[in-house]
């Protein structure tokens, strides 16, 4: 009897179907599909955490210049229907995690039956008592402290022009600097209200705002000002003519200013990159606005 080895076998793996290519319109949709994804990050980003805001007008003078670019932080007094980037929501009363702004911050506001955003600074908070007198303000019966400084010596640019020929408040003020540039001479006095904040104000003389109240500010409002005292659409003006007509509901807060990140003084042609850098003013960039 013979010992016989099998036969051996090897079995052959089957073989991979061959993948099959990708349509056109697979791929288009992957593509829009991750884009969507993008923009929605960006825009709850925007409407809850925090957004680049542009200075449009001179109503912040002197501590902020139009040009100016900030970063506004959304989330320190809780969220509200202006917190959306577009304001895409109806007015809607209170806020989610609302918190009162602090005496002396820097914030954006959207006027009643408005959709665009204002800057101001917040003066007074609800069961204060506010009233001008002459451009001196006064808080719960109180002057707030006043010190004249210094003038203001701020570049003439196409952002700044310091007036024109046909509004003399400003145009008056046109110097020429030791180095043989133009500037505005802006006057400027350092107001400090009740808890320590302090920053300068411009101004300019009698205006039809220097005088007002008293004005009690209810609860869930507060008093805001534009430091720029003699062309500040804000608490002192009605809406009729542009301004906020009075105590403005927290819910219309839609955050807080932080920093500057850039200025530019108005001369950039955006096709052209070259004067991007030349149109930037030096010294702006990373300036605090939480200590002015």
């Amino acid at each position: 009897m013979s010992d016989t080895t099998p036969e051996a076998t090897t079995e052959q793996p089957a073989a991979a179907a061959p993948a099959q290519p990708e349509s056109k319109g697979a791929a288009l949709w992957r593509e829009i599909k991750g884009l969507l994804w993008v923009l929605l990050a960006v825009l709850a980003f925007h409407s809850f955490i925090a957004k680049p805001f542009y200075i449009p007008s001179e109503s912040m003078m002197p501590g902020l210049l139009t040009g100016d670019r900030l970063v506004v932080s959304k989330y320190p007094y809780g969220w509200s229907w202006v917190s959306p980037s577009f304001h895409v929501l109806p007015p809607i009363k209170g806020r989610l995690f609302g918190r009162t702004p602090e005496r002396g911050d820097i914030v954006i506001v959207t006027p009643p039956g408005q959709r665009s955003d204002y800057i101001k600074r917040v003066i007074g908070l609800p069961g204060d008592t506010v009233r001008m007198i002459d451009g001196r303000l006064i808080i719960n019966d109180q002057l707030v402290k006043r010190e004249p400084l210094a003038p203001d010596m701020v570049p003439i640019d196409i952002n700044s022009p310091c007036g024109s020929s046909s509004d003399p408040a400003l145009y008056d003020f046109r110097v020429q600097g030791p180095d043989g540039k133009p500037y505005c001479r802006v006057p400027v006095v350092r107001e400090t209200l009740p808890n320590g904040r302090t920053y300068e104000t411009v101004e300019l003389g009698q205006s039809a705002e220097d005088n007002f109240g008293p004005v009690t500010i209810p609860a869930g409002h507060v008093w805001l000002m534009g430091d720029n005292r003699d062309d500040s659409a804000d608490s002192r003006v009605p809406e009729w003519q542009g301004g906020l007509g009075g105590p403005v509901p927290l819910e219309n807060i839609g955050g807080r200013a932080e920093f500057i990140t850039f200025s530019l003084d108005g001369s950039t042609v955006w096709w052209n990159p070259l004067t991007w850098f030349k149109a930037l003013r030096h010294g702006r960039a990373g300036t605090s606005l939480r200590n002015s």
